[in-house]
């Protein structure tokens, strides 16, 4: 087997690294991820697995393309509906809310774009398999993941190596701290640094006041502070857009 996986950092590299080596695999890193901003976080994560790489020994193809503008270009087009000029989404295929504009913008754009260069990279130079570090976060979305594997791999006729490297999350979060390797707070695009940046902030009033700070209440008040413009958050109108969303489901 000549496998080439495809790494988004170093810290989800550690667990899908030793694990394959304990099969007998030994993979071929390929760095492909144009999703990654701003410059300075994309050059972090990148220099730290060129370092993780040599440390290890273990071989890593760098297909350096940062692209803020294509990417959030290619965003765009493929993942938002048409807008009425008050901004409100008019087009029924475009995304409802928060958590449905994330979805399609990493199911839409931003895992086949990445994806698919990895095989494209494989048919070019004599690689039979390939896998990706992605079905290792248990935030990706790991099932469509799998499916866009899945289907390339059919269309370009190289075997996909599935593995549900999520069985090790902690562990290797674990050895990657203990390494000292740098590990980043956001997922990589622009798009996910300002919910994970709105996400801690929000979190923070939320224990204050008492509130649970689940997934499902952070997103509802970072929709309902999109949606109205009030950047300003504190423990009294958490409770509001919280208990009004709750209402309006109801």
């Amino acid at each position: 087997m000549k496998l080439l996986l495809h790494t988004c950092c170093a810290p989800c590299s550690v667990y899908c690294i030793k694990t394959l080596r304990e099969e007998g695999i030994e993979p071929t890193l390929f760095w492909y991820n144009p999703n990654i901003h701003p410059y300075s976080e994309y050059k972090a994560r990148r220099d730290c697995l060129k370092n993780y790489a040599e440390n290890k020994k273990v071989k890593l193809i760098l297909e350096d393309a940062y692209g803020l503008d294509d990417f959030v270009c290619g965003v765009l087009k493929n993942a938002n509906g048409k807008n009425s000029e008050d901004g409100k989404n008019t087009d029924a295929n475009g995304p409802k809310d928060f958590e449905e504009a994330m979805l399609m913008r990493c199911q839409n754009y931003c895992y086949p774009k990445r994806l698919r260069k990895v095989f494209e990279f494989a048919k070019e130079h004599g690689y039979d398999t390939v896998s990706t570090t992605l079905l290792y976060s248990i935030y990706q979305q790991h099932d469509i993941i799998k499916d866009l594997m899945e289907s390339l791999s059919r269309e370009f006729g190289i075997d996909f190596l599935y593995r549900d490297f999520r069985e090790g999350w902690r562990e290797g979060q674990d050895e990657a701290r203990a390494a000292g390797l740098y590990m980043q707070k956001y997922c990589g695009c622009v798009f996910s640094e300002e919910e994970s940046m709105l996400g801690r902030e929000i979190a923070r009033p939320m224990k204050k006041a008492g509130i649970s700070p689940t997934n499902q209440n952070v997103r509802i008040v970072i929709e309902k502070t999109k949606a109205s413009g009030e950047t300003n958050i504190n423990s009294r109108n958490l409770a509001d857009r919280i208990g009004n969303q709750s209402n309006a489901k109801a």
